[in-house]
């Protein structure tokens, strides 16, 4: 029928029914970034990791729109492997999760299965199809000059835009000399790094573990052995869980033998943030593929604050599909423009401030109408309906004005690109010592939006500082003069800014138990 009353006024319509296209502002936004000569069309790739096992993957992601992918790793055949199951299990660090929307995942898969050979044909052919794509191959080789220049050179002449040297692999290569091993040895991080560079002419990145004491020392030695940056960070080395009948999972053969696998996902976004800012302050300038823990545009725009200049993801995608990246690209597209708006400049990303609500509808002071203060739940809530049905009643609604539209928002400054987003946080972090302890913050407790539900006061009297009062009958809560700004019971807070923090109104003054010796001397360094 559509297609019928289409044809009446001379409107095609496709075979294949779509949904139709429209712009904004936004789509103006350019989200391309350039990092050591070579030119992203947007700052999302694929991590070297399951969803790049095999080409049809890569071919799909391309045209899904990803920037960039890196091969699953590889060997040349004499360090081929062939992987054990099961390998890949959910994660437990957010609680028993089913279905998609995993925190974490842990894995204890190995590199891919696949020859040489094929991953350089594959890496010929997909840049022959899509030459606007960064492509960059993975490849790993034990602590021997003659097999990285052997496989450096192969993967460069297949027509790798780049080259990501896998020192970081946390289980399975690292008894075999390879991965971890070569990757928390600074000396021979640098060594296999100048052999490299000795053997390409294309840029190559260190990818680093972030399971060594310093992640800084480790990226000196990439930069000294002449790398064009680094990858931050591989998975964290861990034990995800064991059973009632003290199995582990995932457990292996009859014997269900296992062994400390790749922690990834969001659980360790703040371990590569770490990592990523640490390397970002110590080597400024020095180029940082991020991953770890990136499953939106927000988390991306966290990763380019923090020093990275593009983004890796897998996790993410194994929790859905290739499409995230039209979410991704859109999100940070959106997430820049809005910086150009003044109208937004109190937004935190995407989200506006949040207004005095209760269950999300707007709501009336009730303690300035009556004097006192009245809960939600019980014979309260019903009081309070009352209060406010009589507020309304009383008020004549048809004297208010009606509310003019709102204003189409206008940029007032340039849209930013990504280049001026990489390192924004980075003055911001600091060294302990730097931390002013003079100027000090405290809760308050908003009581209309408050639903009464007692974990603020739960949390800070068995957790924290014993700072938050619980009225017995009405259930409503308060913060007394005791509070010292631990942040804890905004942390368990259900309700989002029902608590916030204010500058506490004259000096902190810690209560020491036992008052301090006239003579004690802190060694704090002073504010």
């Amino acid at each position: 029928m559509h297609k019928y009353l289409q044809s009446l006024h001379g409107l095609p319509v496709p075979a294949e029914p779509a949904l139709p296209n429209f712009f904004t502002p936004i789509d103006l936004v350019d989200i391309g970034v350039e990092m050591c000569g070579l030119k992203f069309p947007n700052p999302f790739g694929l991590a070297s990791a399951p969803p790049t096992t095999a080409a049809p993957m890569i071919r799909r992601a391309f045209e899904a729109g990803w920037g960039f992918a890196l091969t699953k790793t590889f060997v040349l055949d004499k360090d081929i492997v062939t992987n054990v199951s099961p390998r890949i299990v959910k994660g437990t660090t957010s609680g028993y999760l089913y279905g998609p929307g995993q925190g974490s995942f842990l894995n204890i898969e190995l590199i891919s299965e696949k020859t040489c050979a094929y991953w350089c044909q594959i890496v010929t052919e997909l840049k022959r199809d899509f030459p606007d794509r960064i492509l960059i191959a993975s490849i790993m080789c034990g602590f021997n000059e003659e097999d990285w220049t052997l496989l450096a050179s192969q993967a460069e002449k297949a027509g790798a835009d780049a080259l990501e040297l896998n020192l970081s692999c946390p289980h399975g290569m690292g008894e075999r000399g390879m991965g971890l091993a070569c990757g928390q040895d600074a000396e021979m991080v640098r060594n296999i790094c100048l052999w490299v560079r000795a053997a390409v002419k294309i840029p190559f990145f260190a990818k680093l573990t972030p399971n060594v004491t310093s992640i800084a020392v480790i990226a000196r030695a990439a930069q000294e052995g002449k790398a064009d940056g680094v990858t931050a960070t591989n998975t964290v080395s861990g034990l995800m869980g064991l059973k009632a009948d003290a199995t582990p999972w995932p457990g292996v053969g009859k014997e269900k033998f296992t062994t400390y696998g790749g922690v990834s996902g969001n659980a360790i976004r703040p371990i590569a943030l770490r990592a990523v800012s640490t390397i970002a302050r110590e080597l400024p300038g020095f180029p940082i593929l991020a991953t770890g823990g990136i499953d939106s545009a927000e988390a991306g725009l966290q990763f380019l604050h923090a020093g990275a200049t593009v983004l890796q993801v897998c996790s993410a995608v194994q929790n859905q599909d290739f499409t995230l990246i039209e979410d991704y690209c859109t999100g940070l597209r959106t997430l820049l423009y809005l910086k150009s708006l003044d109208e937004c400049s109190d937004w935190d990303g995407q989200s506006p401030p949040t207004l005095r609500h209760q269950l999300g509808k707007p709501v009336l002071t009730i303690a300035d109408v009556i004097g006192q203060g009245v809960p939600n739940f019980g014979e309260g809530k019903k009081k309070r309906q009352e209060f406010i049905s009589e507020e309304k009643a009383r008020l004549n609604l048809l004297d208010a004005a009606p509310p003019s539209n709102r204003p189409v928002n206008v940029p007032k400054h340039p849209l930013p690109m990504i280049k001026d987003m990489i390192g924004k946080s980075l003055p911001m972090i600091s060294a302990y010592g730097d931390l002013d302890n003079k100027q000090q913050q405290v809760a308050v407790i908003d009581e209309e939006m408050c639903i009464n539900c007692g974990k603020c006061y739960m949390t800070c009297n068995d957790s924290g500082y014993q700072a938050i009062t619980f009225d017995p009958m009405t259930h409503l809560t308060k913060v007394t003069d005791d509070c010292t700004g631990c942040t804890l019971c905004v942390s368990v807070c259900p309700i989002i800014d029902c608590i916030r923090m204010v500058d506490r109104d004259g000096p902190y003054t810690p209560k020491r138990g036992i008052p301090l010796a006239k003579e004690t001397v802190s060694h704090m360094p002073a504010q």
